[in-house]
């Protein structure tokens, strides 16, 4: 993303990505660049007491990918990028988002970016989240599956027959299912009856957003309820409303319910174009989200910020 690019300050959205955009390497050219960058890695390190930066830029690749590992890292390595802008001046060029949102672990990085919270009290809530859903994982085992070129009518019949949930709306003709291990088989065989075009079974540790994740809402309960929380400077549109919230307790009860909850990644993006942006910048590893946001509005222009 270039400085360059001067947007209109109402019509900008900043958004996040979650879990699956690690990858080893992730964070390193950004750090070796920019000292704000640097800052936020040994923030984590220290908030940690573990070295999350040297899994970002060296692996070993198995322990990056542990939920408990991934979530922190990712959140890590989007708020590295993000001051990194911050540095160059970016956010000034392009103006202040109307809004932030973020794909379920990115709605972390939103409470940072809107002021919810400091870095690294967001990090140590995200390093609990994720050992409270590989927790949860263990005691309620499950998957999750990525439906591809179905209707959302067709996904729901399939989730009616099976058992499974639907877990992420995340753009038309991309849906992902949670469940349990049979009921992910299940839905495989239905879809396959029902002439989906293709059905891909995600590497992650459990049903997540669903309810087999109720454990660790318990388990994740008293950390959040426990952390001061400032209303937020930007407002954030929620994954399991896809509404913006403006307090501080409506985005505690936001953070608790989206474990179990399905994320509404479409209708977030269609609320926001609704509400005027026409400009949405990424800002973590990978552009995921760019892509999605791509199919389920071509009129709207994306910005990354990668690592």
């Amino acid at each position: 993303m270039s400085p360059k690019s001067k947007t209109s300050p109402a019509r900008v959205a900043h958004v996040f990505p979650g879990q699956g955009t690690q990858r080893v390497g992730m964070g390193k050219d950004v750090h070796e660049t920019s000292p704000a960058a640097r800052k936020v890695y040994k923030q984590a390190d220290d908030a940690l007491g573990f070295p999350l930066s040297r899994m970002c830029f060296e692996g070993p690749e198995e322990e990056l990918n542990l939920t408990y590992n991934a979530q922190p890292a990712i959140l890590t390595t989007s708020l590295a990028c993000w001051k990194a802008g911050e540095e160059k001046g970016l956010w000034k060029d392009t103006g202040a988002p109307m809004f932030a949102a973020g794909h379920s672990l990115g709605e972390y990085t939103t409470l940072v970016v809107a002021n919810v919270v400091d870095f690294q009290t967001a990090v140590r809530l995200v390093w609990e989240r994720g050992r409270a859903m590989h927790i949860a994982g263990s005691q309620c085992p499950g998957g999750m599956l990525a439906i591809l070129g179905a209707e959302e009518s067709v996904v729901q019949e399939i989730c009616q027959e099976s058992g499974a949930e639907i877990a992420n709306i995340n753009c038309p003709g991309q849906i992902v299912l949670s469940g349990t291990t049979r009921s992910i088989r299940k839905a495989i065989k239905l879809g396959r009856e029902k002439g989906v075009r293709k059905m891909v079974p995600l590497k992650v540790s459990g049903a997540f957003h669903s309810p087999l994740m109720g454990p660790a809402i318990r388990e994740l309960n008293q950390a959040i309820t426990s952390t001061p929380f400032r209303d937020p400077e930007i407002p954030i549109v929620a994954n399991s409303s896809a509404k913006p919230l403006h307090k501080a307790a409506e985005l505690k009860h936001e953070l608790l319910i989206q474990l179990c909850h399905c994320v509404e990644w479409q209708r977030s993006i269609e609320f926001m174009i609704s509400s005027g942006i026409s400009t949405f910048i990424e800002v973590g590893p990978g552009k995921v989200l760019s892509g999605l946001i791509r199919r389920i509005d071509s009129g709207v222009a994306t910005l990354e910020l990668t690592a």
